[in-house]
């Protein structure tokens, strides 16, 4: 009978294997290896993902384009069962840079051959149609779009990834995940907003009470926040919670399940967010809806116009966010940034 450390070992031994094969351009022995090492991996421990992770994201620019995406979800659970993100990520966004180009190609070469509804973006039986109507290589890299999301979310959930990442490398893929959306209909929105996602991020909020043209303000710092939904959530925690604002106080369950607890808890919201234009920041939206004033986002809280409520949460279940108060703005600070301000509409 096989133990389980052997057991996780066969994975450890398939891994080699199958690196050993795809550097030595054998694509039937890679073909092989590819199967055992996937078989044995629902076996690996949190060990056997470490060692597996940073060989595997290495070996990817040698993959071929049809398991490539496959190699890129192996090493995204690698990480998520505790191997270190970061010398795999980087391989796995310039791959993932790559995919999105040649997906780019595949909406063009489908609009100028007739268009009509995009194929769904799922790795499996594809229609062999597809790959002759745009040609292999963008037919294959539009159906691992799913997988390079899968696998860019396992490393984007780790605030010391999100920070590494390069800001030029961050735009561009952003500008070109919002095209393939634009383009196709597909808006691949659990990568849009993990690349939106900020840390360490300045927050200055003012909270405008109804009627009195006074209001108080506060300094805050925001980190691996989702979604507005979970903004709001925190902000009304420290601020109504806290005792600095009248209104409904989020219970601690719904706080912390905007932080780092798991599931979901019914909340009702507290505020309406509004930009210093006047114009609604809607909780669907991400923190960087938020402007920047003066270097820093400023966010304005005005009593709701009627009652919402949702699912209290984290866009991202694996990414902790978090909240801070640093301190209360003084009287001249808070008129300072409302002078600025647009009356509430």
């Amino acid at each position: 009978m096989i133990s389980a450390s052997q057991q996780q070992e066969r994975f450890v031994e398939a891994v080699g294997c199958f690196v050993a094969a795809v550097r030595e351009q054998e694509p039937d022995r890679s073909e092989a290896a590819f199967h055992e090492m996937y078989r044995n991996f629902q076996d690996a421990g949190p060990q056997e993902a470490a060692q597996a992770a940073p060989r595997l994201a290495a070996l990817l620019p040698e993959v071929p384009p049809g398991p490539r995406g496959t190699i890129a979800v192996i090493v995204g659970a690698c990480v998520e069962r505790g191997a270190d993100p970061g010398p795999c990520a980087p391989y796995i966004f310039v791959e993932l840079a790559e995919t999105l180009a040649a997906v780019g190609e595949f909406c063009e070469r489908w609009a100028e051959t007739g268009g009509g509804d995009f194929p769904d973006p799922e790795p499996g039986e594809a229609d062999e149609a597809i790959f002759e109507r745009v040609g292999p290589e963008a037919a294959l890299a539009w159906l691992s779009m799913p997988q390079w999301e899968m696998a860019s979310l396992a490393m984007l959930n780790h605030p010391t990834v999100r920070t590494a990442l390069d800001g030029s490398l961050r735009a561009r893929l952003l500008r070109a995940v919002r095209a393939v959306a634009e383009a196709s209909g597909h808006e691949f929105k659990c990568l849009t907003y993990a690349l939106l996602v900020l840390d360490d991020e300045p927050l200055v909020v003012l909270h405008r009470p109804t009627g009195t043209g006074t209001g108080t303000g506060y300094r805050m710092r925001m980190s691996g926040i989702g979604d507005n939904f979970q903004l709001h959530t925190l902000l009304a925690d420290l601020l109504v919670g806290g005792g600095h604002v009248p209104g409904r106080a989020p219970s601690p369950q719904e706080a912390a399940v905007c932080r780092d607890a798991p599931g979901q808890v019914h909340t009702v919201g507290s505020f309406n967010l509004v930009t210093p234009s006047g114009d609604w920041v809607w909780n669907e939206g991400t923190p960087t809806d938020i402007p920047v004033v003066d270097g820093v986002r400023l966010l304005v809280l005005d009593p709701p116009p009627y009652e919402r409520s949702w699912p209290a949460g984290r866009f991202f279940p694996h990414m902790t966010g978090d909240l801070v108060l640093e301190r209360v703005l003084d009287a001249a600070e808070t008129r300072y940034w409302l002078d600025g301000c647009a009356p509430p509409k």
